[in-house]
C-alpha cells in the first residue's frame, strides 16, 4: 500500500513502513472511499467539481486532507481540492503552523482570519458553552469562502465517533433521533456539506496523524470548558466500549439500518393507514384441527 520514494505525495513523506501502519492506512482509505461512493459525494457528470477541505489543525482534519489526497493521487477522486483554515482569533493560536505546513506539502490553500472569538466571548454568558455560536459563525464564514472560491462542497473532518456522540446528544438532550449526516445540502441550497470520514473511528484518526507526526493544534476554546454535554456523552460511550469492545461500531451500523415501521414517528410511517387484509389473513391461517 505504501509508495516508493519516487511515487508519493508529500503528505505521506516519511510514512512508517510497519505492517500495522500499512493496515491502518489501507483501512482508512477504504472507509473513506466507501463513504464517498455510498452517499454520492462525487457527481459523475460534473468533472469540474471543487471541494473546500476545512482544516482546524486537529488530528481529524489532517487525516481527512491526507486521505483525500491519497485518493486524488490514485486517480480515484476527480475533484479539485482547496484546503482552508479559518483563524478565529483565539489568543495564542499558532497562526503560522498550518500555512507553513500546507505550503511545504504543496497543497493549495486559503487562510482566512475572522475574529469570531471576540464575538463568542461577548455574546455567551460566563459558564455557558461556546460551541453552538462558535459553530454557526465558523460555518457561515466557510460557506462564504466556498462561494468565493467557486467550490461546490464544504468538506468537514467529522468521524464516526462524532456522529455517534451527536446522535446520543440529540437523544438525551434534544428529544429527537438525528445526527450529523454524511452528506447535507445547506439551507441556501447552493452548497453541499460532506463528511468523508463518517465511517472512520476517532482512534484510527489519532493513530494515523500521530504516526505521520503532523503538527497538531489543540482547540483551546472548546477544550478549556469542563462538563460539556459532548464530553459527558463521550465518557458514556467510552465506558460502553471498554465493557463491550466493538459496541461503537454496532451502534453506528444501527444508524445505517433504520426501520421506520418499528419506531414511533407517524411522519415516517403510515401507522394509521395499516389495514388487515381478510383474504390474506384467511390464506395464512393454519387449518384448525377438528375436536374429537
Amino acid at each position: 500500500m505504501l509508495d516508493d520514494n519516487d511515487d508519493i505525495h508529500p503528505l505521506f513523506a516519511g510514512a512508517p513502513r510497519t505492517t500495522e501502519f500499512r493496515k491502518l492506512r489501507k483501512r482508512i482509505v477504504r472507509q473513506v472511499r466507501e463513504a464517498i461512493e455510498q452517499y454520492g459525494m462525487i457527481a459523475r457528470e460534473n468533472s469540474d467539481a471543487r471541494w473546500l477541505v476545512c482544516l482546524s489543525g486537529g488530528k481529524d482534519s489532517y487525516t481527512l486532507l491526507a486521505i483525500l489526497y491519497e485518493l486524488k493521487w490514485r486517480g480515484l477522486l476527480p475533484v479539485d481540492l482547496l484546503a482552508c483554515n479559518l483563524d478565529q482569533g483565539q489568543p495564542g493560536f499558532p497562526a503560522t503552523v498550518l500555512p507553513e505546513f500546507l505550503d511545504k506539502m504543496g497543497v493549495p490553500n486559503r487562510i482566512e482570519y475572522q475574529d469570531t472569538y471576540s464575538i463568542v466571548m461577548d455574546k455567551i454568558p460566563k459558564g455557558r458553552t461556546f460551541c453552538a455560536l462558535c459553530s454557526r459563525l465558523r460555518r457561515g464564514n466557510l460557506y462564504r469562502i466556498a462561494r468565493e472560491e467557486g467550490c461546490s462542497a464544504v468538506v468537514l473532518g467529522h468521524h464516526r465517533d462524532d456522529i455517534l456522540e451527536t446522535f446520543f446528544m440529540n437523544l438525551f438532550h434534544g428529544g429527537r433521533l438525528a445526527t450529523m449526516p454524511p452528506k447535507l445540502l445547506n439551507e441556501a441550497g447552493d452548497l453541499f456539506v460532506y463528511r468523508p470520514l463518517s465511517h472512520v473511528a476517532e482512534a484510527d484518526c489519532a493513530k494515523f496523524a500521530g504516526a505521520m507526526n503532523y503538527p497538531i493544534i489543540p482547540c483551546d476554546l472548546c477544550g478549556s470548558q469542563d462538563g460539556l454535554q459532548r464530553q459527558q456523552v463521550k465518557q458514556i460511550l467510552d465506558g460502553w466500549e471498554k465493557n463491550s469492545p466493538g459496541r461503537r461500531q454496532i451502534m453506528f451500523r444501527a444508524l445505517m439500518n433504520a426501520r421506520p415501521s418499528h419506531l414511533l414517528d407517524p411522519k415516517l410511517f403510515d401507522f394509521a393507514g395499516l389495514e388487515i387484509n381478510p383474504q390474506q389473513l384467511d390464506e395464512n391461517l393454519p387449518d384448525i384441527p377438528l375436536l374429537r
